[in-house]
């Protein structure tokens, strides 16, 4: 992978990672930087399931861009609703 690819991937990664926040529901007591992280990886692991499922991947796919929102959306939940929560002791 060159370069100009990975820089590619990571603004791919970022904007399906705000796209991924944008889709769950309710606030994310999450920082950004955890969001584009996770969109990310949801990214990378987007593009594999999409090859894996026989889709082509070699230019932009609508269906390869679905996937990998709904991925990042999953991980944004996921840790929005597991490490997100932080309460103070004593506030309801």
């Amino acid at each position: 992978m060159t370069v100009s690819g990975i820089i590619t991937a990571l603004i791919v990664g970022l904007l399906v990672g705000a796209l991924g926040r944008l889709v769950v529901p309710g606030k994310q007591n999450i920082p950004v930087w955890l969001t584009m992280a996770i969109g990310v990886v949801a990214a990378l692991l987007g593009t594999i399931l999409a090859r894996a499922a026989g889709i082509d991947t070699s230019g932009f796919s609508l269906l390869t861009l679905l996937i990998q929102i709904g991925l990042a959306a999953l991980g944004v939940a996921v840790v929005a609703g597991t490490a997100g929560r932080r309460r103070t002791p004593g506030v309801r």
